[in-house]
């Protein structure tokens, strides 16, 4: 497949929004798009009200650190995908500390093959096609859908904050959905508090690019959870 050109996320938000939307609609009988699986990153979310971790501090300026390094991680991975997907960074303004995080961490993030808006997650599709993915959802993932648009939240401080993504997606009436790692996982003898089912950004698309590519939630939460988070595959166990 080929990459979007250099510049793309110079696109006016109504260009945006139409393009995409024809994308959708391009399926064959079967109801299979030959374009890119779209997936959304929620940087809008990412000081999640910055009640935790004040903006400015060390800790704030260490966390905004790690998630340009998680984009730079997500990106690495998506441009050596079979099955690459179409990447939106949302809510993302080239004023934010974020931005200026990026250009400083990231070779060449100016130049990567994604969009970038400031526009919110929530108006960039219809509402019916969106997936928000958080751990706080009651619905496992049972599939990838090329007629959906996949939403990550990436956010500062992940370890703190509760229900920020679970949150907005709600007020929004967005279906959400969790990685299925009840499912398919086991806690280890050192498994840990709730907090371990939250991934980096990096992570949950590690795992969704890996079932994307095999169909098989086992490979692809093996891929992206690592044992750090107390969890192996049920079948390591059995």
């Amino acid at each position: 497949m080929e990459w979007k050109s250099e510049g793309s996320a110079q696109e006016t938000p109504s260009a945006v929004v139409q393009e995409r939307e024809g994308i959708l609609e391009d399926t064959d009988e079967d109801g299979v798009s030959e374009s890119f699986q779209l997936l959304q990153i929620d940087v809008g979310c990412e000081c999640g009200g910055g009640e935790t971790l004040p903006a400015g501090t060390a800790s704030w300026c260490s966390e905004l650190s790690r998630l340009a390094g998680q984009i730079r991680r997500l990106y690495g991975s998506n441009k050596k995908a079979d099955r690459p997907f179409w990447i939106y960074l949302t809510g993302f303004t080239t004023d934010s500390p974020l931005y200026e995080e990026c250009l400083r961490m990231n070779d060449g993030f100016s130049s990567y093959l994604l969009d970038i808006t400031e526009e919110d997650c929530f108006n960039l599709f219809p509402l019916e096609t969106l997936v928000y993915l958080t751990p706080d959802s009651e619905h496992a993932l049972e599939d990838v859908a090329l007629n959906k648009v996949y939403i990550l939240g990436g956010l500062v401080d992940e370890s703190i904050q509760k229900k920020v993504t679970f949150q907005k997606a709600w007020e929004h009436s967005v279906k959400t959905a969790r990685l299925p790692i009840q499912e398919y996982m086991v806690r280890c003898q050192n498994g840990k508090n709730y907090h371990s089912e939250i991934l980096a950004i990096n992570q949950v698309f590690d795992v969704l690019a890996t079932y994307f590519e095999t169909h098989s939630w086992p490979e692809a939460l093996k891929k992206g959870v690592s044992s750090g988070k107390g969890y192996v595959v049920r079948s390591l166990v059995e």
